[in-house]
């Protein structure tokens, strides 16, 4: 599981949301002639000249792993779209009706006409203006050790023994629906009490011990970094890579570094990025303690091979997996997003390599298929979503930047059509 949680750190710019949204109208249900125009911009081959040329084999393959999904659960299993209701077996049939038909290499026209004979659409409820918050993770790599060095002494904990996760559904109905508690014995008072929060974590010696080491890194902030993306590959040299995943957390709550220093008048809010908390971490080593230990919540790790995964257990694919509230809608759906995104044709044609400055409001207004594949700790509300961007220059690029409001569709077989 990947638990993104890179959204916080734009926390300060976050949209107001209507209150009182819930699963059954986080969605509401498109008549026909009020349809967008579903285009995708990212099936072009060449982004730069828009023709017929068509390539959905990345969508065909986030499209597979939603079936995955889908496969090895019950298939009288529901999911709520708004006001209505959809079963496993009709989602699958779903996704197989538009996986046929995008591999006979559909127009655009073709596809925009197929889509809108075909199948229900719905847009979320988003802020009060009806726009979705798109921000972006990304898949890092980091240099690392599997034993610790004088120049690798920050650990990457896996899973710890003494680490409980408790369902108090068991002990009461009054208690369904609520989240597992991460707790621990206290040794002392025997008592169950919440688990170690970061700056607790930090400060124990031997807590090693508990949480076997899994890899060892040179930076914390390459520790912290790799905790908000929630999985990420780690160079041991020589040619060997280990991949990290999302174990699970403390349990404790998540706060945004970012906003902290933005009210701290550390970063300006029209400055704020990845990039720029990490430059500013990196510039003030004595002042680390007091800006991480603002978010109380650590994550730990495992070891896996393949990925990166997201919640639903299966692999996301690079601009077309997203992660949402999933309280709220509905885990393995096709959806259409309309937003900005940094020209990747051009990205790496700069002289200087890639315009790392390049203003949000220069980027190229996008619209593209995704799967709602993934969920995290700040993705809360109808008005956020996260894409996962893959890895490389340009993944970070846009991950550490991408803060941009657009529209997000949820799409579904219309019952009656297979």
């Amino acid at each position: 599981m990947v638990i993104i949680i890179m959204a916080g750190f734009f926390c300060g710019c976050q949209p107001k949301v209507r209150e009182k949204i819930t699963r059954f109208n986080s969605l509401k249900k498109l008549k026909p002639n009020t349809y967008p125009v579903f285009t995708d911009s990212l099936g072009f081959k060449d982004s730069s000249v828009l023709t017929d040329s068509l390539d959905f084999q990345d969508l065909v393959d986030s499209i597979d792993y939603s079936l995955v999904y889908f496969k090895r659960i019950p298939l009288e299993r529901k999911f709520q779209y708004g006001k209505d209701a959809y079963t496993a077996a009709h989602m699958i049939e779903s996704l197989e009706t538009i996986k046929a038909f995008l591999l006979k290499n559909p127009s655009a026209n073709e596809l925009d006409e197929f889509i809108r004979s075909l199948f229900v659409v719905y847009e979320a409820a988003g802020n009060e203006d009806g726009d979705v918050l798109f921000t972006g993770y990304f898949e890092p790599t980091y240099e690392g050790s599997l034993e610790k060095k004088d120049d690798y002494p920050f650990c990457l904990y896996s899973r710890p023994k003494d680490l409980l996760e408790i369902d108090l559904s068991a002990f009461s109905d009054k208690y369904k629906g609520h989240k597992r508690l991460v707790a621990r014995v206290n040794d002392s008072t025997k008592k169950v009490v919440p688990y170690y929060s970061r700056a607790q974590i930090n400060s124990l010696k031997g807590f090693d011990v508990e949480s076997e080491p899994i890899v060892w890194l040179k930076s914390r902030v390459d520790r912290f970094f790799l905790e908000i993306q929630g999985s990420g590959r780690i160079d041991l040299g020589q040619g060997d890579m280990v991949r990290v995943h999302y174990a699970c957390s403390n349990g404790n709550a998540y706060k945004s570094i970012g906003r902290y220093l933005i009210e701290k008048n550390e970063i300006l809010k029209e400055n704020m990025s990845m990039q720029a908390i990490r430059t500013w971490l990196e510039q003030h080593p004595k002042r680390m303690d007091e800006v991480l230990h603002e978010n109380k919540s650590f994550v730990f790790f495992q070891r896996e091979e393949g990925g990166p995964y997201g919640s639903l257990g299966v692999d996301v694919t690079a601009l077309r997996s997203i992660a949402t509230d999933s309280s709220l809608f509905p885990k393995g759906a096709l959806c259409f997003a309309r937003a900005q995104l940094p020209d990747k044709t051009n990205f790496n044609l700069v002289k200087d390599g890639p315009v790392k400055n390049r203003p949000v409001k220069d980027w190229k207004k996008a619209s593209f298929f995704v799967l709602n594949q993934d969920t995290g700790g700040a993705i809360k509300g109808p008005a956020r979503a996260d894409i996962f961007c893959g890895n490389g220059s340009y993944a970070e690029f846009t991950a550490g930047h991408m803060n941009v409001y657009g529209k997000l569709f949820f799409l579904v077989l219309k019952p009656g059509n297979s």
